[in-house]
């Protein structure tokens, strides 16, 4: 796969130190900007699809007339939430 490069962004000196204050041992500034922009990307994608799922949901609940109650919903999520509760945390 063929590579390419960012366009080099200006910083202030203070943004810039405090970024290579937070860098791991061994990694450097470019390795810790690819990282924060690609878990941006990726954070914007899982939104979008988010979006997209509830505007054809929203879509598909118009077209029939099946729409699911305030109170219905909220009861799922709050059997969801109990089962997450439940197990254990790594």
């Amino acid at each position: 796969m063929k590579t390419s490069t960012l366009p080099p962004v200006r910083v202030s000196t203070e943004l810039r130190a405090d970024a290579e204050a937070m860098l791991e041992p061994g990694e450097s500034l470019s390795a810790f900007v690819h990282e924060a922009v690609k878990r941006s990307v990726e954070f914007r994608k899982a939104q979008q699809a988010f979006l997209d799922r509830g505007l054809a949901s929203a879509a598909e609940a118009q077209r029939t007339g099946r729409y699911v109650s305030r109170e219905a919903a909220l009861k799922s999520l709050r059997r969801q939430l109990a089962r997450a509760g439940a197990r254990p945390r790594s």
